[in-house]
């Protein structure tokens, strides 16, 4: 979009703030770069230059606003929608990938080359994968300067910085402040009581969110243990590549309150990311209902509350098996089945809150599980044994980069793997906004209800309109019945 010149420079005057993500702009006169409904007063237009990423803009030589803070702005709705290589890429960087692995581990992921993958993100993000992965250090160091107390060099390592010069280096030139500097402006605004140990941000969102079907689902489908529902707020346990972390995330008219406990503070990048992708904080509602609400039998559903997202998950895995477990029984023998699996093979850890007693299993820890201790039928057990062998082994790999096509063919080939199942996954582990299913009985009962046709044949070729946004199009649909996963939690 921010080679539209004319429509940036309309979205920028009418301080808009459905399009922050999508570019910035960054003013020739002042060296600063800032978010479209930034609430100063517009610069001239000869004065504007657009791009697509903060990491362009610093690269260019601009420094993030200091009133609208564009380093904080919810991430581009484009690596939500698309499939490609440059969307995969920018999913596996914003879960920390270059950090951990560097440009080299990226291009291997994605099966291509380090320079190939280098020369499409410079094209279309105006900044290479280096640039992205830095411009995402900055923005972490903020974090852990403004919300901890941790100490000015601990704070360097854990947002990735191979080094104090370098983080304060970066920090000056991104911010135009001395992380000192950061830090007394923070403390000089109102301070909520701190907890020792905790982290707590704000998540940002294009409005509206209707935060109904978003919490509900995730509360009504929680793993004892694993996830719980308290105070307002979805808490879950999450594995990170360092250790641990407990999130608690609130609906705010605003904003998602996050508050982390990391026994690793250099997981944080990490886990915003996948709590983000969890919520579907990314996605572009505006769009999404108003193709939705083109067709005249869905518009009410619309109307009645725009703004929902697909729950997803913090890990792909972890949702495959939840889903193999989920097969043709009701949710709350769906929990039991997983709760047992966690009791059984998950990782005791601590919750600073109590509530949470374990990490739900990663898939090393369930390949040695004996088929004949799980209370399933026997086809269903073969199903999720060889699930978990595929995993474990490298063979299936279900992560950000995974090319969507490529997840559904191999977890097609699985036994026990039917359109439903492939579909779920698709839709709620890979986050394909597009997955669909037919033959769920929820929606086949709401398109009866709502005259749409309830084969799944006919209901496949009449939601050819709703594309590429089949799986809001389920989420309108599911509202349809009255069930606990549509209703935020008492």
């Amino acid at each position: 979009m921010h080679t539209d010149t004319e429509r940036c420079v309309r979205a920028v005057r009418s301080k808009d703030a459905r399009f922050d993500g999508w570019f910035f702009t960054a003013v020739l006169t002042t060296r600063i770069y800032c978010r479209p409904s930034c609430p100063v007063v517009p610069p001239k237009d000869r004065n504007m230059i657009f791009y697509p990423s903060a990491a362009a803009c610093q690269q260019a030589g601009f420094r993030a606003c200091k009133r609208c803070r564009p380093d904080t702005s919810p991430g581009s709705p484009e690596w939500n929608a698309r499939a490609d290589s440059v969307a995969r890429a920018m999913r596996l960087i914003q879960d920390g990938v270059v950090d951990r692995e560097g440009v080299p581990g990226l291009a291997a992921r994605l099966g291509y080359s380090a320079r190939h993958i280098e020369r499409q993100l410079r094209a279309e993000l105006g900044a290479g994968p280096l640039a992205l992965a830095r411009s995402q250090r900055a923005q972490t160091a903020r974090v852990l300067i403004e919300t901890t107390a941790l100490p000015m060099a601990e704070v360097a390592f854990a947002a990735g910085f191979s080094s104090v010069r370098t983080f304060n280096d970066t920090v000056r030139e991104v911010f135009a402040l001395a992380p000192g500097e950061l830090r007394g402006r923070a403390s000089r605004g109102p301070q909520a009581p701190r907890t020792p140990g905790v982290i707590s941000l704000r998540l940002p969102y294009r409005a509206p969110l209707e935060p109904g079907n978003l919490f509900g689902h995730l509360a009504a489908t929680a793993v004892p243990g694993v996830e719980e529902w308290r105070d307002g707020a979805y808490r879950r346990t999450l594995t990170l590549p360092h250790g641990h972390g407990v999130v608690a995330l609130s609906p705010r008219p605003d904003h998602i309150a996050c508050r982390l406990f990391l026994t690793d503070p250099r997981d944080l990048t990490q886990a915003i990311s996948r709590c983000r992708r969890l919520l579907d904080l990314d996605a572009d509602p505006v769009a999404v209902d108003g193709q939705l609400r083109a067709d005249p039998l869905l518009a009410p559903l619309v109307d009645t509350a725009p703004g929902r997202r697909v729950p997803r998950t913090v890990d792909a895995a972890e949702f495959a098996v939840r889903a193999v477990l989920g097969q043709q029984v009701s949710t709350a023998a769906a929990r039991t089945h997983a709760g047992r699996l966690v009791t059984a093979h998950g990782v005791p850890v601590e919750d600073p809150e109590g509530g949470l007693t374990h990490l739900f299993p990663t898939s090393g820890a369930l390949a040695g599980l004996d088929p004949e201790a799980l209370a399933l039928p026997r086809s269903r057990r073969s199903t999720l044994t060889t699930l978990v062998a595929a995993l474990a082994d490298g063979s299936l790999r279900l992560d950000e980069g995974t090319d969507w096509e490529r997840a559904r063919a191999e977890l097609s080939a699985l036994p026990g793997f039917g359109p439903w199942t492939v579909e779920v996954i698709a839709m709620r582990a890979l986050g394909d906004p597009d997955a669909f299913l037919p033959t769920d009985l929820g929606i086949r009962r709401a398109a009866e209800r709502l005259g749409l046709p309830s084969t799944p044949a006919a209901l496949t070729a009449r939601a050819a309109h709703w594309r590429p946004w089949r799986a809001y199009a389920a989420q309108y649909l599911w509202t349809v019945d009255d069930h606990p996963i549509n209703q935020l939690p008492a």
